[in-house]
């Protein structure tokens, strides 16, 4: 009988579950060299965690490793229901409060390997997180794409970790009561993107669509569906980084100046930048995490669904 050792939390209702031990070794390459070998080799215990009977569509997994650099506290890879990721926000959250959880960090400044390049975390007294982004961008502005049943739909490329359609100008209401359509519109925008061959720099797949509305309590709210096909609980950290990136370009958010960004249920990410080379920016994005379980996933040899349920 397989283990894998996990360890729950969510940020702002996002989920995340982080594995301990459990998987094979993947060698001490770097973190995209490491995800690469997961995805080629031992992708099955990838489905095992995160897809049913084990898992949900929403859940987003993170592989504890070992870092390359010894100054940095952990490494970690990214992956959910359909593959994996570069960079994920919320789940550098979740994984700092579990690390405090775990013992192995306390109250400071963090380093943490991604596939994507190297991040810095703190953890503030107060047990939230700042997380100090990669590089983010914006690719291309104001660029069209003509979506079946909808028409022409006008967005923004940027790049915040992971590649994002940034929408200001849809027609929705961007609400929990309207997911539904939220889902079916993004769902529709993220095939025509494919299917017009409209993608990041260096041909990177954009799989995530970000819808922005205005919010009572915050200066935007937004609703991001992710790959897989399942919307983001939380302001989805990358996504922050990508429209902090449109904003810095537009000329709308200063160096410094806090924004506060709303998901769709309602949690909120207060965040700011700083310049970088080459016109981009380094986002800084600070939220909560709270812990929600601690278990073992047990896989037994017999079970037809041991390997996860993919349709």
């Amino acid at each position: 009988m397989q283990r894998i050792r996990v360890l729950d939390s969510h940020t702002g209702g996002e989920p995340t579950r982080l594995v301990l031990d459990g998987f094979p070794d993947l060698g001490r390459g770097s973190m995209a060299e490491r995800r690469q070998l997961l995805a080629e080799r031992f992708d099955a215990w990838r489905a095992a965690t995160v897809l049913e009977p084990r898992g949900s569509d929403v859940l987003v997994g993170a592989l504890l490793c070992e870092p390359v650099d010894p100054a940095a506290c952990a490494g970690v890879i990214f992956f959910n229901n359909s593959g994996y990721l570069g960079m994920c926000g919320h789940g550098t959250i979740g994984l700092v409060v579990s690390l405090a959880h775990l013992g192995r960090i306390g109250p400071g400044v963090h380093r943490i390997e991604t596939p994507v390049g190297t991040v810095e975390a703190t953890l503030h007294d107060d047990r939230s997180v700042s997380v100090r982004n990669v590089p983010a961008y914006r690719y291309r502005q104001a660029v069209a794409v003509e979506v079946p049943g909808h028409g022409r739909v006008v967005g923004d490329i940027a790049w915040g970790g992971n590649w994002f359609f940034l929408i200001s100008e849809h027609g929705l209401r961007v609400a929990g009561d309207n997911l539904e359509a939220l889902t079916a519109y993004s769902v529709a925008v993220q095939q025509a993107l494919e299917d017009q061959g409209l993608r990041g720099e260096d041909g990177g797949l954009i799989d995530h669509i970000e819808l922005f509305a205005d919010d009572a309590e915050a200066d935007s709210r937004n609703f991001v569906l992710c790959p897989g096909k399942a919307y983001d609980r939380s302001p989805c950290g990358t996504g922050t980084s990508a429209k902090l990136a449109c904003l810095a370009a537009d000329g709308k958010l200063q160096p410094g100046q806090l924004w506060r960004q709303a998901s769709v249920i309602g949690s909120q990410f207060e965040t700011h930048y700083e310049h970088a080379e080459g016109g981009r920016i380094i986002p800084t994005i600070r939220g909560r995490a709270h812990l929600s379980a601690e278990a073992t996933l047990l896989i037994e040899a017999d079970d037809p669904f041991a390997w996860g349920i993919r349709l």
